[in-house]
């Protein structure tokens, strides 16, 4: 799955039409006049506004987060941080229960006892559910855009309690139960974990810490399956799969009583959408309204007066809960720390002002895409043979299983860790030095893991944990910041699902391990390195030539006394 970090989730360099004021002052200066979509969404309630028709195109309407109480939206934000940890990201647990099911005898009967045959069809398991994760992105979107959340957390939670049932029932039926039960807790994971990026406008001051939280959740979650084998491994197998798949179904039960109780059934504004929506102009304070007045009697004439007193008391109540989301800054402040930040990337704005179909069409994202590809087969490769790989590069089996028992604590754990120092490193320096540190740290992770020493497996664990989030995150930075806020979605979907598809590659690399190479590891991931290196100077020479040309042409906008 994807880790795409979002500092916030809209952006405030946005430059109004000349002339363009606004006409309430207090909160106008806190926010952007305009915003880049097109914004239909009503942030008062139906009892304030009963005028403004509902939405067509997006059935999902949105709520301000100051019409939901403080303890409400805490709550909120607790349990969506609490329902990550447990369903968002469980599958990638996979080294830690593979020996498990291996010991319950999966895939023995069809394999005739075959190790081999065991271990690719367990892989493949794998495979199916990481590229089911990705490419399940896209519609889980779509979902939330036109259904809001709730829909989204009801439908993760079937999936996961069929994915549990499956799962449990597995040794019972005579079709492959495993894969079907792996594949539906995947698809769990993006519909819990998604919906609840949302969940940082309920409190805009503290976006980027929620998000954080939430990020760190899914990366804790794959630590699930390694407490279940903690647990196992204590009770010599008594609480065995069939029982930790049925108690694991307490997890979707609560999640749908809370998506009723507690969770919300809308997404919040964004800071911008609530205030636009604020500023949009009253029709019944507009000149029509007055010129109306003129042609009815003194008491309907009060009475309008009366309601448009009530309005603007109302408008006054909404003000001041507004800025109190928002805080002291001003938009001015907050504009200029992303100016700087924007600038200092040396891409930003790159293809902004570009249709989807053209950003997809060019080397921006046909290179990304290429080395997202590439890296995203090798993490999930290596997740999913880390133990049989140090099997044969040790020529140990204790060896390798503490490697493996390792890893399974690292990876959590390194997701985690490195949450404060990816943001640091991203908000700090250019793409290009991004980049280059995105290749240089996947060339030494490559070559660690070839050689065969125990001190180089604990090296190439440490980085792979830290370079794992990094790399994801990275990944959507760099579409944000070079193709926008406005495609956003569709083309780091794009990215995403292209490269999840292609870790059916996975299969083959398998194949290739055990049969050409006689069950030798150095062979494919050498291939991988050198596909991966070649990509990725290619990569980051295209950024280096690119920013260079963007930087020249912004300081002749600047020059010719015009802003680029």
């Amino acid at each position: 799955m994807s880790l795409p970090r979002v500092s916030s989730l809209e952006t405030f360099l946005v430059v109004p039409p000349d002339g363009e004021r606004s006409r309430r002052g207090s909160i106008a200066s806190t926010a952007p006049s305009i915003r880049p979509q097109r914004l239909s969404f009503n942030p008062l309630p139906e009892s304030w506004d009963p005028v403004v028709a509902p939405d067509t195109d997006h059935p999902a309407q949105t709520i301000g987060a100051f019409e939901v109480p403080q303890w409400k939206r805490i709550l909120q934000v607790v349990c969506a941080v609490i329902f990550c940890l447990f369903a968002a990201g469980i599958v990638f647990g996979y080294a830690a229960i593979k020996p498990l099911l291996k010991e319950a005898g999966a895939y023995q009967e069809i394999c005739d006892g075959s190790d081999i045959c065991v271990e690719i069809r367990l892989n493949l398991m794998f495979t199916v559910a990481a590229v089911a994760t990705n490419v399940a992105a896209l519609p889980v979107g779509a979902i939330l855009d036109h259904y809001g959340p709730r829909v989204c957390g009801l439908l993760g939670a079937m999936c996961l309690a069929i994915g549990a049932v499956f799962m449990a029932i597995a040794e019972r039926v005579r079709f492959d139960a495993l894969l079907v039960g792996y594949l539906f807790l995947a698809l769990g994971g993006p519909f819990t974990y998604i919906p609840s990026f949302q969940l940082s406008n309920a409190f805009p001051q503290h976006s980027g810490l929620i998000l954080a939280l939430l990020t760190g959740a899914f990366d804790a979650s794959s630590a699930l399956f390694l407490l279940y084998r903690i647990l196992f491994q204590e009770t010599d197998g008594a609480f065995g799969l069939e029982q930790f798949f049925f108690a694991y179904l307490a997890v979707p039960a609560v999640i749908i009583i809370m998506q009723f109780l507690i969770l919300p059934g809308q997404s919040y504004k964004t800071v911008g959408e609530m205030i636009v929506d604020y500023e949009a102009p009253d029709d019944s304070l507009g000149p029509s309204a007055v010129e109306a007045d003129d042609q009815i009697d003194e008491e309907t004439a009060l009475l309008r007066e009366t309601q448009r007193q009530e309005q603007r008391e109302h408008n006054e109540i909404i003000s001041h809960e507004i800025e109190e989301l928002l805080g002291t800054e001003t938009a001015d402040r907050q504009a200029q720390r992303e100016e700087v930040k924007n600038n200092r990337s040396g891409v930003w704005g790159a293809m902004h002002n570009h249709t989807a179909f053209q950003q997809i069409r060019s080397h921006w994202f046909v290179l990304i895409c290429l080395f997202t590809i590439v890296q995203m087969t090798r993490i999930n490769y290596f997740v999913a043979t880390i133990r049989t790989q140090y099997t044969t590069l040790l020529g140990s089996v204790e060896k390798a299983i503490e490697i493996n028992n390792f890893f399974d604590l690292a990876l959590p754990l390194g997701g985690i860790i490195s949450i404060p120092f990816i943001g640091i490193i991203l908000d700090h320096t250019s793409t290009v030095a991004m980049l280059a540190t995105l290749v240089t740290v996947a060339t030494t992770i490559g070559i660690l893991g070839v050689l065969p020493f125990e001190w180089a497996a604990y090296a190439n664990i440490c980085l792979f944990v830290l370079y794992r989030p990094f790399y994801y995150t990275a990944v959507s930075d760099y579409s944000a910041k070079v193709f926008g806020f406005q495609t956003f979605g569709t083309v780091y979907g794009a990215i995403i699902c292209l490269a999840g598809l292609f870790n059916f590659s996975q299969s083959g690399l398998d194949y290739a391990t055990h049969e050409i190479f006689n069950d030798q590891p150095v062979p494919v991931n050498v291939i991988l390195l050198t596909i991966g290196i070649i990509i990725g100077i290619s990569l980051v020479g295209n950024v280096f030539v690119e920013s260079r040309r963007l930087k020249m042409k912004r300081e002749a906008g600047y020059t010719n006394g015009r802003e680029y």
